[in-house]
């Protein structure tokens, strides 16, 4: 009975990275595209820059009353379901798009639905990973993931040699948006109630409130995120000093990704093992990565790159884990909500902090500013660990 519930979980788990390696594809390809889409139809760079900013805010802040919502009707799949189809459905209604607008509010679109059905999916997917170890399961989750998101750009770059047209490289982003919302059918089909995975059950009883642990926890997630370069803020470094040429900046974000997806697998083990203590590698490797990306030396460039990827693989993996690990099973949607709410917040502030202080040429204080983030979550994380000690 015990092995029969083990492979159960093991396929669910499956069924969901297969979801979200199409969906990936999809929606990671649309966005290799977007700013240069944007831009044709006659957007500036302001605007384009505005769109995709408050898309991503947008897309972070709603998923905290999405996963309210999941926990409170208890339609997880409902929501999962509606979220997926205005995730990849939008995309390959760009090609229709005429006006920047237009093109803008698929993008919102996009990431709305997106918002929509991260909680619930979240939630869902920790019921089954309870049978195969948090980590692993969403370390394997967060590698398909990653997958998709490596396809996806190399599909539309292969559109676009072929037929030299956004549209049409658009209108081939419909062949993997069916085949989501398909696996998507195929996993609902099969496990209507995937709260039947979780061991022991899920919650009968409703829980009071997130317990405290969860809370230090969001503290600690926070910092170890604002103080995490993003790759666009990266990018114009490198290409600002030279120190990677234009051409291998791309490759640089696509090594960045392998290593995501490999590190996930890593780390998930990892967790499974050492539990919490394993997160100490995302502000450790973080306050290592910091100076190598931010100077003129290509080596660095490269070194960097890997430890960035790495810790890229732990946050979009076992951060995720250990919200499971920590929160009641009828609380867990509104939990990832609140947390990928803090995770949007937290990068948003933190990235433009230091694209600020970047255009100010206080690389000192940039330096400074990750030092201190990073240290502050290290302190978080380690003051959390001994009170799970006592």
């Amino acid at each position: 009975m015990k092995v029969e519930a083990v492979r159960s979980a093991w396929r669910f788990v499956a069924l969901m990275g297969i979801v979200s390696l199409f969906a990936d594809m999809t929606y990671e390809g649309a966005r290799s595209l977007t700013g240069q889409f944007l831009a044709m139809l006659g957007a500036g760079a302001a605007v384009t820059s505005i769109v995709a900013g408050m898309g991503e805010f947008f897309g972070y802040a709603f998923r905290l009353v999405a996963g309210i919502v999941a926990d409170r009707t208890g339609h997880y799949w409902g929501l999962t379901f509606l979220g997926y189809v205005l995730n990849v459905l939008s995309v390959p209604t760009l090609a229709l798009a005429g006006r920047w607008e237009t093109a803008a509010g698929l993008v919102f679109t996009e990431r709305l639905g997106k918002a929509l059905r991260t909680p619930a999916r979240d939630a869902m997917l920790s019921h089954a990973a309870s049978q195969t170890g948090q980590g692993l399961a969403f370390g394997i989750h967060e590698t398909l993931d990653q997958l998709g998101a490596i396809l996806g750009p190399l599909l539309m770059a292969f559109a676009l040699h072929l037929w030299d047209d956004y549209r049409t490289a658009f209108v081939t982003l419909l062949a993997p948006a069916v085949l989501t919302l398909t696996a998507l059918t195929i996993a609902w089909g099969s496990y209507p109630t995937p709260q039947h995975l979780e061991i022991g059950g899920a919650s009968k009883a409703p829980s009071a409130a997130l317990p405290s642990a969860f809370w230090r926890y969001l503290a600690f997630a926070a910092f170890a995120v604002a103080g995490f370069p993003p790759f666009q803020l990266l990018a114009y470094h490198f290409k600002a000093t030279r120190s990677l040429s234009e051409h291998l900046i791309p490759a640089a974000f696509g090594l960045a990704m392998a290593i995501d997806a490999v590190a996930a697998l890593g780390m998930g083990r990892w967790f499974d093992r050492f539990g919490l203590t394993t997160l100490i590698v995302v502000p450790v490797l973080t306050l290592l990565a910091a100076p190598l990306l931010f100077t003129s030396c290509p080596e660095g460039a490269w070194l960097g790159m890997v430890l960035w990827g790495i810790v890229m693989g732990a946050q979009e993996s076992i951060m995720r884990a250990a919200i499971a690990a920590m929160t009641p099973s009828d609380r867990r949607a509104t939990a990832y909500g609140i947390f990928n709410a803090a995770y949007g917040l937290a990068w948003l502030m933190g990235g433009t902090l230091m694209g600020f202080l970047y255009d100010r040429h206080r690389f000192g204080w940039l330096l400074a500013f990750v030092a201190v983030t990073q240290l502050f979550a290290l302190l978080l994380l380690l003051s959390a660990l001994r009170r799970r000690e006592r």
